[in-house]
């Protein structure tokens, strides 16, 4: 899933997290109540804003506290081995709690849901309900069904179904940021990737809905919102009730949503490096508000790699991208996906991936070892032959890399100012805001003495810095 995935360190923080603040304040409204948490990607925390939504209209209030809950979902990634188990350790506690509370039932949403629906239901009676990503309309005959002791199951993929007309709840919002949804899918069968078997085809929403969304959510107060994606460079609609219409691209899109108004920015993700366009990089470098940051995933810096990967580029390919990238868009904020130990992978070929990083001069990435995923074309062609103590060793050595890369970038900011998002205050300090500049990094600054608030724009200039962050003062608002 590329880009959108969220880091190991970040894991425990979204399970506590992710039980929704609840979307209305009278507590007496709901009779019962639903509580949700979210592993992976940014995707999947979208779909739970989905069946938030489709739930409250079945009369489900949220909650933080899973003892209060009537129903619990567990909202899945099975992009690596260590989410999975992180699922089935979360759904051995919950069936404990079934047991103290008779009637309460227990689903699993999402990627997981697909793959491993039987084992779930017949072989670790783990769940009541089980539905994948494209099923999340039929919940409520779901929970029906099982509130009569049957097994709720629907795993079934669609070529059509994007959820445009559903209005997602804003879960554990702060009010300034939110994602929008503009298709579902993937095309592109990376043979690493399970992402095209549990999310089935490539299909984009409703280009008018996805801005009537960002115009909403402007109008409610909300100053950014990131388009999301497993590939939104290949997002491309034509309105069949319009055949005369355009078909409108990706490019199209990006500035249909930065006109929603000047100060609402905007963000995306995933590009893959095949398909980003230079009419998308002409787009950004137009309006102001379209955030200069470009996730790009490389994967492997190999060629050969990146063939048996399915990636459908090279080595060369990848880095015209990243020229033509600095080229129109020089302060562009650029990171990455990496991935070590891919079957077959020799010291040169991880070497080529340690250079490419160099060339590339990323800001950040998201680095993993190689994790075989059952039901993945890798898994059916190829052995997992590279030892887990040299797939770790290398990742380690990518890591210490990108550290420095991601140093020796931010001591270049130091002196510079930008334009931040006031996305609340800091964790270590509430005499400090923190917010990220269009360039995605993150900045820490005082207070002081300026009327500002969480969703205000401010300049800040850039003092320090450390590995992760830069550390600034308010110039003026």
């Amino acid at each position: 899933m590329e880009a959108l995935e969220l880091t190991d360190k970040k894991i425990d923080e979204v399970r506590q997290g992710e039980a929704f603040s609840p979307f209305d304040n009278d507590p007496n409204k709901y009779s019962k109540k639903f509580y949700i948490e979210s592993y992976g990607c940014a995707m999947n925390f979208s779909d739970s804003e989905i069946v938030a939504s489709i739930l409250q209209g079945e009369g489900f209030g949220a909650t933080r506290n899973t003892e209060e809950a009537d129903l619990i979902f567990i909202n899945t990634c099975s992009i690596r081995e260590k989410a999975e188990q992180t699922v089935r350790k979360r759904l051995t506690e919950f069936r404990k709690m079934k047991k103290e509370k008779p009637g309460m039932l227990v689903g699993v949403l999402g990627c997981m849901a697909e793959r491993l629906k039987s084992k779930f239901l017949e072989e670790e009676k783990l769940v009541d309900l089980v539905i994948g990503p494209d099923a999340y309309r039929t919940l409520p005959g779901l929970i029906t069904e099982a509130e009569t002791g049957q097994k709720g199951v629907n795993v079934l993929l669609s070529r059509e179904e994007t959820y445009s007309d559903i209005a997602p709840v804003r879960l554990n919002s702060n009010g300034i940021s939110a994602f929008i949804s503009i298709m579902r899918g993937c095309n592109n069968m990376c043979s690493f990737c399970v992402v095209p078997f549990t999310r089935g085809r490539e299909r984009s929403r409703d280009a008018h809905s996805i801005v009537n969304e960002a115009r909403d959510l402007f109008e409610r107060g909300y100053k950014e919102v990131t388009l999301l994606g497993q590939n939104v460079d290949s997002y491309y609609f034509t309105d069949s009730n319009h055949p005369m219409d355009k078909a409108i691209t990706f490019a199209q899109l990006l500035e249909m949503v930065a006109l929603v108004d000047p100060s609402l920015r905007v963000r995306f993700s995933t590009s893959h490096p095949k398909d980003i366009t230079e009419d998308v990089l002409i787009t950004i470098s137009k309006y102001e508000n379209i955030c200069n940051y470009i996730h790009l995933p490389l994967q492997s810096g190999s060629s050969r790699v990146l063939q048996l990967m399915n990636r459908t580029y090279t080595r060369d390919w990848y880095k015209a991208k990243i020229d033509q990238i600095r080229k129109i868009l020089p302060e562009c904020g650029i990171s990455s996906d990496i991935i070590t130990g891919f079957c077959t992978e020799t010291e040169e070929d991880h070497q080529d991936t340690l250079s490419l990083m160099e060339y590339s001069e990323y800001d950040m990435s998201y680095m993993f070892f190689y994790s075989e995923r059952p039901g993945t074309l890798a898994a059916r062609r190829y052995e997992d032959d590279i030892p887990e103590e040299t797939k770790k060793r290398r990742l380690a050595e990518v890591v210490a890399l990108q550290n420095r890369l991601s140093h020796e970038s931010n001591k270049k900011d130091v002196g510079k100012s930008y334009k931040v998002l006031i996305e609340g205050e800091s964790k270590k300090n509430d005499q400090e805001w923190k917010g990220r500049s269009s360039q995605n990094k993150t900045i820490v600054f005082p207070k002081a003495d300026f009327d500002v608030q969480a969703g205000d724009y401010v300049m800040v200039k850039v003092t320090s810095c450390t590995q992760a962050t830069l550390l600034g003062e308010i110039e003026s608002i």
